[in-house]
């Protein structure tokens, strides 16, 4: 993930973060390409840092001699000797003293070579043990394809790391929106009484992408749109939407709330589920022409605990559809004894936009201006482009490579955690691979197969209609 972690890192580093006097940047692959050639193709993704423009040629200069290459394969001794070799020069140089030697591995890999790499670092590239230190691994997702590989591969790390060591990165938990969801929850008075089945009549957690595979398909086609986003990145936001307030804010407090939520969900329903596909998936070459794989899904979670007990999360993701955006939107009940007769405007929703255009808004009822009392849809706005215009919001991946640098794991998926969102999924995934369920044909730039709109309404959901939320102008 050169795009990302590269610019992150360069980020970091120009805000101070990190420093050019404790941190060195090795790259290793398969390919034989010279320090100069990394140090080239990565210039191409450094862009300018808001607030630093005028010194942005030399701080990327200066962050470049920061970086060096090795290359060697991903299961063989001599190339890991070679890296192990290259950090320790470096530590020596820099007149290394006891506790530091600090060694962070990101695997920016496919999760099947991880086994191999994680037995290579643990024999031949852990901390040395005269400086002190410690040793932590990155890895992406995606962890596994079902709860069996999952567990596979999570045994396979476990048994040359400690879980301390393994940082399970996703990297919707690095946004700035989602990060929000805790202090929103559990700061203010006012939401602290309505988060619950009393007053919520269903909850949608939606990612929309306005393109397609462009270029991935023969990648996407091996996991789909389930496994590629839902099952990871939407199912953590619905963590930190439905949890109980954690003892603490401890990392440890944090994912033991987040793991309570996941085993609070009931199995998956096939009636509770609209698969879709968009018409041209297939024309790509590298997918196959007798694709069963989604591109787009709507289904509906349930929560069996006190809190949630009836209450729908309405789980939407999918590709070439009409817009770009993810968001979460809260819907709340309808007002009992509405004297106004507004009920059919649309519903109160709490609405959190991830991406993009950051915000969060309530839409409310409100009398019309003018002599008439009449009624109409408004919201209460905070919208982080106008609010904050002077602050750096910070990239997910910035947030979350400096949290593994200092060794706060709540925002990483923990083991116990991850077996319990498989455990959700793996039965859907499962009947979906067989072919026992099929996706429903769609057309690029629609909204995704009419049904969805369908269940979702069945589910509770009331659209609103005659009201578009417009992000405010700078």
């Amino acid at each position: 993930m050169p795009k990302k972690t590269f610019p992150a890192l360069f980020h970091l580093y120009r805000q101070g973060f990190i420093q050019s006097q404790d941190v060195h940047i090795f790259g290793y692959a398969r390919t034989a390409i010279s320090d100069h050639d990394l140090r080239s193709r990565i210039r191409g993704y450094l862009t300018p840092c808001k607030g630093f423009e005028e010194t942005h040629e030399e701080d990327v200069a200066q962050f470049l001699r920061l970086i060096k290459y090795v290359s060697g394969a991903y299961d063989k001794e001599e190339g890991f000797r070679l890296l192990d070799k290259a950090i320790s020069e470096y530590e020596l140089s820099k007149n290394s003293t006891e506790g530091s030697s600090r060694r962070l591995f990101y695997l920016a890999l496919p999760p099947s070579v991880y086994p191999p790499v994680c037995k290579m670092i643990r024999s031949y590239c852990m901390n040395k043990s005269d400086l002190g230190g410690w040793t932590r691994i990155v890895v992406e997702k995606p962890f596994g394809r079902d709860l069996a590989s999952a567990e596979e591969l999570s045994a396979q790390i476990g048994e040359l790391f400690d879980e301390p060591q393994i940082y399970r990165i996703d990297h919707y938990l690095g946004k700035e929106l989602v990060q929000n969801l805790m202090v929103l929850r559990f700061a203010n008075r006012f939401f602290l009484p309505l988060w619950n089945r009393d007053n919520i009549s269903n909850i949608q957690i939606v990612f929309r992408e306005d393109f397609g595979t462009d270029g991935r398909g023969g990648y996407f086609d091996q996991y789909g749109i389930i496994r590629d986003i839902i099952q990871n990145h939407l199912l953590q936001v619905l963590c930190l939407v439905a949890m109980e307030k954690p003892v603490s804010l401890k990392p440890e407090h944090v994912r033991d709330e987040k793991v309570k939520v996941l085993q609070s969900v009931l199995p998956i329903e096939d009636n509770e589920v609209v698969l879709g596909q968009y018409e041209g998936y297939t024309d790509d070459p590298t997918v196959p022409d007798n694709s069963n794989t989604p591109t787009f899904a709507t289904m509906v979670l349930r929560i069996h605990n006190e809190r949630w007990e009836g209450v729908p999360f309405i789980m939407k993701a999918g590709k070439a559809l009409n817009s770009r955006k993810a968001e979460i939107r809260v819907q709340f009940k309808d007002v009992p004894g509405d004297i106004y007769k507004c009920q059919k405007q649309g519903r109160n929703e709490f609405v959190i936009r991830l991406q993009p255009s950051e915000a969060m808004y309530m839409k409310l009822t409100v009398k019309q201006p003018g002599l008439e009392m009449t009624t109409a849809q408004s919201e209460l706005d905070l919208s982080y482009g106008q609010r904050y215009q002077e602050t750096i919001i910070p990239e997910a991946y910035e947030r979350l490579i400096l949290d593994t640098i200092r060794g706060d794991q709540q925002h990483f998926v923990r083991r116990d955690e991850l077996k319990a969102a498989w455990e959700i999924f793996t039965p859907l995934l499962h009947r979906i691979d067989r072919g026992e369920m099929k996706p429903l044909p769609y057309k690029p730039g629609s909204r995704g197969p009419e049904e969805a709109d369908k269940l979702a309404q069945k589910a509770g959901y009331v659209q609103t209609h005659g009201y578009i939320w417009i992000p405010p102008t700078l």
